[in-house]
């Protein structure tokens, strides 16, 4: 065996004694694994003392020196590991497995499997995932070797071994790499409670499955898709990103165009359905082709599909059809919809469209007619909708009603009594809204149920703008936490304002973005189909959505009053809005976005934005709507409706903040009265209509139905007043677009 000799003596002597020393060892192996130190660093890492210990740590410091197996830096004063003591590491480290057999470790892989735990499966991991050297991977997974050994665990799982890399790389300071090997999931607590919960609420597995999946891709969306900053705002109560769980697979909203399909039928390049589906030729096939539509859209869409013109496109199919042959086929349609498609809603016009009027209708056998020829079939087929809405027993949920009133609605006693029915429909079972498009030199425009509009001047072609796409997305911000963080200055409030604005408009821009991506990749097949060379969801025209919760208590918080209490405080919540809208305006003219300001949002975004400010500054300070166990921010309605102010003040106010809004605004006008008549509600439908430029509202009266006995009843009732079930009965609360189970 060849001998390389120093100062005349066998240097691999030399070498073992040197590292003879368990201190010495220790030494080196520190220095390995951390990179250069310096002496203090070294001590205090070893837990020396720097008095007691001082000469016992020169002296084995200047054996490992005089070896060969450290050196040191004279620039930063630090000692690095060389060439030598880097290989005397990995034999002292090959040598203690040789030595002895090591506790054998089994893991439970993600790929359901177990196996002999491998540290070199960390390092790949390591390298792949987050880009870490190789060298420093190896080092990882030697450490979290180490480390796992001493915790005697019976077994181990793929994200514990994750968790204690997680450890190390935090502990040296690379938070890079971490955030990149986060794992994402939900805890097993976390699990049991959310099947516990929805079981409780009378929801299906599929909603547990929902629910689980649409975190995981929340977390991955916070942690890989969004900025720091967007995520951070999001998570610390900043703003709401709307849909998480979806936010980078589906837009949010879409308003269909019936027209297509019926001249078409379902035949769409790049997509295709099981079998070939051709033009309907009778009513009854119509309406089959409207619920595939809504069907096959479902799972690419995350909120609300809309077929708007709803009995005016259809109209043309009633001839030759009694009554009941259309209520009876109104009936399966409507049933099938309220099964399978949870948020569906239909437009329905109590006139037709100026837009419309003379627009030939070139299907069901009509090939010289225009929309104008057809009126009388459009009310009578709006007229069957609601009578079989009526007699069922149950309560909407869906397809809701979106009723478009104009102002010709309220002349014509044909129109006047469908309106009236539909008055009665929002007393006796819910689930109707109504867009008031009255006002002199309005263009075109349409509602969804969650209160976003479309209107026909982005690029003046009714048709580009508002069918055919919908919403992409909203962002809610928290407008009260501006306020407590700007201290009561007016110059600090705007500029966080505008700060809080940038980040929606930016994050808007990436969740466009990644809808390109999705359509790019076939995984939105229906909405990405091509129909005349042209993509059937246009993406491009869709609306950006910045809305906001809390205006009433920022205003507070700020001037001492709400909004409705005096002039100044009125006028500064216009000056709000009026920055906000600006900001938008200025930010997304940089990409020509079609991004717009809404005051339409949620319960869920208002509940969650006011819990988290009162978690963060207390309730004395934190002007909130509910009590302790459910705060809320005013949502929806500007001002809300609590105290006694008449219902004529109310619709003043929210008229003058709908016109603020073009991107969205929903009116909730609640019924104290319980005995309310249709006849009360169309008078003040007539006078919205006649006064106010109230864009889109709907009656709230509180709908309790019981499953057991099937009979309908108001008020918030424990119990059903016929068979006094408990357990079977819901109410319904179309705030929430659907029901809220007892």
């Amino acid at each position: 065996m060849r001998r390389r000799r120093y100062g005349g003596k066998n240097v691999g002597a030399r070498v073992l004694k040197a590292v003879s020393s368990g201190l010495r060892l220790k030494i080196l192996t520190l220095l390995y694994e951390r990179g250069p130190l310096s002496y203090t660093e070294i001590m205090n890492l070893l837990r020396l003392n720097p008095v007691r210990d001082a000469g016992r740590f020169a002296y084995h410091l200047k054996q490992l020196l005089k070896t060969d197996l450290i050196e040191p830096e004279v620039e930063n004063k630090k000692y690095k590991l060389t060439d030598l003591g880097r290989k005397v590491v990995n034999f002292a480290d090959d040598l203690e497995e040789s030595a002895y057999v090591r506790r054998r470790m089994l893991v439970r892989t993600s790929r359901l499997a177990i196996e002999e735990f491998d540290r070199n499966k960390i390092a790949q991991s390591l390298i792949k995932e987050a880009n870490v050297p190789v060298d420093l991977a190896q080092k990882i997974a030697r450490e979290t070797e180490k480390r796992l050994q001493e915790t005697g665990a019976k077994y181990l799982t793929a994200p514990l071994i994750r968790e204690f890399v997680n450890a190390i790389l935090i502990e040296r300071g690379l938070e890079e790499y971490r955030h990149k090997l986060t794992r994402l999931g939900m805890p097993v607590y976390d699990v049991t409670n959310l099947i516990k919960d929805l079981s409780e609420s009378g929801s299906n597995v599929e909603d547990v499955h929902r629910r689980a999946s649409n975190a995981v891709i929340g977390e991955y969306t916070l942690l890989s898709i969004l900025p720091r900053d967007i995520a951070d705002a999001h998570l610390s109560g900043d703003l709401h990103l709307n849909n998480i769980g979806c936010w980078i697979l589906k837009p949010c909203e879409i308003i269909h165009d019936l027209r297509l399909f019926l001249r078409r039928g379902l035949r769409i390049e790049g997509w295709r359905p099981l079998l070939p589906c051709d033009p309907p030729e009778d009513f009854r096939s119509a309406l089959s082709l409207a619920e595939d539509i809504l069907r096959l859209t479902n799972p690419e869409v995350s909120g609300v599909q809309v077929i708007d013109y709803f009995n005016i496109f259809l109209a043309p199919f009633l001839t030759g059809y009694y009554p009941e042959e259309v209520k009876h086929s109104l009936r399966l349609f409507l049933t099938e919809i309220n099964h399978s498609i949870p948020k569906a809603a239909l437009g329905i016009e109590l006139s037709t469209p100026t837009f419309l009027a003379e627009e030939e209708i070139n299907y069901a056998g009509e090939k010289e007619l225009k929309y104008s020829d057809i009126t009388e079939e459009s009310a009578r087929l709006a007229s069957l909708i609601i009578d079989v809405m009526l007699e069922e027993p149950r309560p909407c949920i869906s397809p809701l009603l979106i009723i478009k009133v104009r102002s010709e609605s309220i002349k014509d006693d044909t129109w006047r009594s469908i309106l009236y029915k539909s008055h009665r429909l929002a007393i006796e079972k819910g689930g109707v809204y109504f867009a008031n498009l009255g006002s002199e030199g309005q263009p075109p425009s349409s509602y969804t149920t969650a209160g976003s509009r479309l209107s026909g001047d982005w690029t003046g072609d009714w048709e580009l703008d508002i069918i055919r796409t919908g919403s992409i997305e909203s962002i809610i911000l928290n407008i009260p936490r501006v306020s407590y963080n700007s201290g009561g200055n007016i110059r600090a409030f705007f500029e966080r304002l505008y700060d809080l604005s940038e980040k929606a408009v930016r994050a808007l821009e990436i969740k466009y973005l990644t809808m390109k991506q999705r359509v790019k990749e076939g995984l939105l097949p229906f909405l990405s189909g091509r129909t005349d060379g042209d993509i059937y969801y246009r993406l491009e025209n869709a609306t950006r959505l910045v809305s906001f919760v809390g205006l009433n208590e920022a205003v507070e918080h700020m001037t001492g009053e709400r909004i409705g209490e005096s002039s100044e405080a009125l006028k500064f919540a216009e000056e709000i809005l009026n920055h906000l809208a600006e900001n938008i305006k200025e930010l997304s003219s940089k990409s020509s976005a079609r991004c717009a300001l809404s005051s339409a949002n949620s319960h869920e975004a208002s509940y969650r934005l006011a819990s988290l400010d009162v978690e963060e500054y207390g309730w004395g300070r934190v002007k909130v709507q509910g009590d302790r166990n459910n705060p809320s921010y005013t949502y929806m309605n500007i001002t809300g409706w609590e105290g006694e102010a008449e219902i004529e003040d109310r619709l003043t106010l929210e008229s003058r903040f709908h016109r603020l809004t073009p991107g969205g605004h929903l009116a909730i006008i609640p019924i104290r009265n319980i005995e309310a008549s249709a006849e009360k509600l169309l008078e003040i439908s007539e006078e919205i209509i006649k006064k106010y430029p109230l864009g889109l509202y709907y009656y709230e009266s509180g709908i309790l139905y019981c499953t057991n006995c099937q009979r309908t009843f108001h008020g918030n009732l424990i119990k059903c007043p016929s068979c006094g079930s408990t357990d079977t009965t819901r109410i319904f609360n179309q705030k929430s677009y659907g029901s809220i189970r007892k």
